[in-house]
């Protein structure tokens, strides 16, 4: 009896392992046909792929020149260090380091004359972008996490004056689009308060990402059950106390999921601060779709880029989640 139940489970085992094998395959089919059908459509059209000129812009490999910044004379020592003296007597020139040397001793140099070039290796524009999206987002987050916190325990007082005001905070901003927000923010406020891009953009993601993630935590707390709060104030805790050791560290665990996926949001959004000529990922690949032409290879680049931060994201909220859920 027991070798017909180890036969009929090791059958069952063989079978499902068969099956998720033929799932994975018809997969790799699917994205294979995905990929082939985008190539067709671009043959379609008639573009020609050049994905030659998107690589400078996310690794820069060309030399560093230095330019002549006023008429004036070159002298080169033994050790190969070049001074120009300037003739309109502002400070000398001077180059200890360079790998490509376009000028001899004696030369007289004119205004914007290379006098010599390093090679270097440094980041490009759209990685430079990369870097902005991911302080934005991480600055933005900071301050809406602070701002959903104090609006969701808001949301939840007793006092109708605070719950008031917290509903009407979070049903304006979640009824308006962020991108007329960033508009009111810059244009409006940024002009009463003497705000720079930066800032605008950054409160423009706060207060947007503020409100939803208010409703995230309001509903975080109130899913733990009330006797939580009651065991909490019995054993002689203030309300403060018990909201902040017992309510808040178990409603943050299970909004943990949803409060990812509101972060992976927050990257995306910020997208939209380019409209105030801040110079995120997005901005960046629109620049140089009009230095380099190659429209579609910026752009599936750019989504690519953004791809890569959202999954690490993702990738390092399940771990994250996974520790939470060996801890209980």
């Amino acid at each position: 009896m027991l070798l017909a139940c180890c036969r009929s489970y090791l059958g069952i085992d063989m079978h499902n392992k068969t099956n998720n094998w033929m799932w994975h395959l018809l997969f790799v089919i699917a994205l294979a046909a995905m990929g082939y059908s985008i190539y067709s459509a671009s043959q379609k059209i008639d573009y020609t792929w050049q994905w030659n000129r998107v690589a400078p812009y996310i690794i820069d490999d060309s030399p560093r020149e230095t330019y002549a910044e006023y008429d004036g004379i070159v002298s080169i020592n033994d050790s190969g260090i070049i001074t120009v003296e300037f003739d309109n007597g502002d400070p000398d020139l001077i180059i200890d380091k360079a790998d490509d040397v376009f000028v001899s001793d004696g030369d007289f140099v004119f205004l914007g004359d290379v006098i010599s070039s390093v090679n270097q290796r440094s980041m490009g524009v759209l990685l430079q972008g990369l870097l902005m999206t991911i302080k934005l987002s991480l600055i933005s987050l900071f301050f809406a996490v602070i701002i959903g916190l104090v609006a969701a325990l808001m949301r939840i007082s007793t006092n109708p004056f605070s719950r008031n005001f917290a509903f009407l905070y979070v049903e304006i901003i979640r009824g308006t689009p962020l991108l007329v927000q960033i508009f009111i923010v810059y244009f409006f406020l940024g002009t009463i308060f003497d705000l720079d891009r930066f800032t605008a953009g950054i409160a423009a993601l706060s207060v947007f990402t503020g409100a939803y993630i208010a409703e995230i935590i309001r509903s975080g707390i109130q899913s733990i059950p009330p006797g939580q709060m009651e065991a909490a104030r019995s054993l002689g805790m203030s309300y403060p106390k018990a909201m902040t050791y017992v309510i808040l560290p178990q409603a943050f665990k299970r909004t943990l999921p949803p409060m990812a996926g509101q972060l992976i949001n927050l990257v995306k959004d910020s997208s939209l601060v380019s409209v105030i000529s801040i110079t995120d990922l997005t901005k960046a690949g629109r620049e140089v779709v009009a230095g380099s032409f190659a429209t579609f290879e910026v752009w599936f680049t750019v989504a690519a880029l953004y791809l890569v931060l959202t999954s690490t994201l993702s990738f390092g909220v399940q771990r994250i989640e996974k520790r939470l859920a060996a801890s209980d």
